[in-house]
């Protein structure tokens, strides 16, 4: 969220759908991995097809495991980590990678940051000493902490605050459907929280979050896996690694009861709602069944909710999906499926919901047919082969699933758990999971329009 903000063992997954072998023409992604002394986890996807290179480095800590009454904290971190250390004080990081072609970025979500760089290989050295520089310290200091926290209060401001809808259906929704404070606090960061953030919890952050046992690299692009490891080897393997402190328990059981909530937005033109239902635990038979019951849903103009919604009953304005702030195999915790709209204001959330309603229980009772089914899952096997032809993507992919998954070749498991969801996997989890019981919704409306000075009534 730095420029952009957009959230089980291997052995546990011996079920039927991910048994399923992948089609023999599945393009399979060259993963490499090697874990050095100090815990560092490194994955390779060589690829020679062009002479650049993405790099990764995912740090497993996120939203749920900041400090109690430092909300934001780990989004505050994030910035942080790009103000310098005092082996390269604050602008060489960007400088370095920017003036040699490249490009970078960082996010934060409930489960993990990403930083990630892509540039021409020439320039990987350089790129592998400045993630390793400050993974080993940073240049802790009031001015950078008070700077960086008017920073983040500032995208704040223009990302939710002063936004229609301001993020409602990314942010408040997870506040109401969640019950534990790590799934449910506002990980993007309250003001009253930023401010009270210390030099003593930004070290201790670092400290205990940011050692290399805590850390995924992954390298993709025109590189071998022998001079990976051994570049990972050169600049990272000499970082003692720190203990890090264990998690909670985030586990949370699916609705009983649904929730409403009605809100008011002063910038709103419009009604929307968002409506979101607990989905499956990573790794659960049920996971790339409801990813797949997602995109037949609401993934696209071709949904049956815009076919039903926006072009049929006519009450909606426009649908939209998202599973928390990450994606449907990137959560290590409890989340979401979360389907946003606008709606008419002739309409109302109850027209809403009972639109949805419907179109769920015809899934739930007949399951999708062939040529729908075959549709929706071509869609997302080229969504999914095109991010990964991008070496910045596919890096970061690959530390993603390793850090969350402990395997990084879940990558090339994912299409053939795509191709084998099932009319009925798809039956019985719009069954199990999209039940009012188990949904929390929002309803959020333009606020009354105030009267013009002098007008008494």
């Amino acid at each position: 969220m730095r420029k952009r903000l957009l959230p089980v063992l291997l052995a546990g997954l011996t079920v039927p759908m991910f048994a399923l072998a992948a089609s023999a023409d599945q393009w399979t992604l060259p993963v490499q991995t090697k874990k050095l002394d100090n815990g560092l986890t490194v994955v390779v996807s060589e690829d020679h097809s062009s002479p650049t290179v993405g790099i990764s480095v995912v740090y497993h800590v996120g939203m749920r495991l900041e400090p109690r009454n430092r909300t934001g904290f780990a989004h505050l971190f994030e910035h942080l980590m790009f103000q310098g250390t005092p082996n390269a004080p604050k602008g060489v990081f960007d400088k370095t990678i920017t003036g040699g072609g490249g490009r970078n970025n960082g996010s934060t979500r409930p489960d993990f940051t990403n930083y990630i760089e892509t540039a021409p290989v020439s320039a990987i050295e350089p790129l592998l000493w400045l993630e390793a520089d400050r993974m080993k310290t940073l240049d802790f200091n009031a001015a950078t902490l008070k700077n960086q926290q008017d920073v983040v209060k500032e995208e704040i401001r223009v990302n939710v605050k002063n936004q229609p809808y301001g993020g409602f259906y990314w942010l408040d929704i997870s506040q109401q459907a969640f019950q534990k404070w790590e799934n449910n606090h506002d990980g993007y960061g309250s003001f009253e929280d930023l401010e009270g953030a210390t030099l003593d919890d930004v070290r201790g952050f670092h400290r205990d979050y940011y050692g290399p046992n805590n850390a995924v690299l992954a390298i993709a692009g025109d590189v071998t896996p022998a001079q990976g490891f051994a570049l990972a080897q050169k600049y990272f393997g000499a970082i003692a690694k720190r203990p890090t402190p264990a998690a909670g328990d985030f586990s949370e059981p699916l609705g009983t009861k649904e929730k409403r909530v009605e809100q008011s937005d002063p910038l709103a033109q419009v009604p929307a709602i968002a409506a979101a239902w607990k989905v499956p635990a990573r790794g659960s038979r049920d996971q790339a069944a409801v990813a797949v019951l997602a995109e037949l849903l609401a993934g696209s103009d071709a949904s049956l909710f815009y076919q039903g919604l926006v072009k049929g009953r006519e009450i909606a304005l426009n649908v939209n999906t998202l599973f928390g702030l990450t994606g449907p195999w990137e959560y290590d915790g409890p989340t979401l499926m979360t389907v946003f709209a606008l709606y008419k204001p002739g309409s109302s959330a109850d027209a809403m919901l009972a639109a949805m309603d419907e179109e769920i229980a015809k899934v739930a009772k007949n399951g999708v047919d062939d040529a729908t089914l075959k549709r929706v899952k071509t869609s997302m096997l080229a969504d999914w082969n095109n991010k990964m032809e991008s070496f910045i993507n596919r890096a970061d992919t690959l530390a993603k699933l390793q850090t969350l998954w402990g395997d990084a070749n879940v990558a090339n498991k994912i299409p053939g758990w795509i191709e084998g969801v099932t009319s009925d996997d798809i039956k019985r989890a719009a069954a199990a999971y999209l039940v009012p019981a188990n949904r929390t919704v929002i309803d959020r409306k333009p606020a009354p329009k105030a009267a013009p000075a002098g007008d008494k009534k």
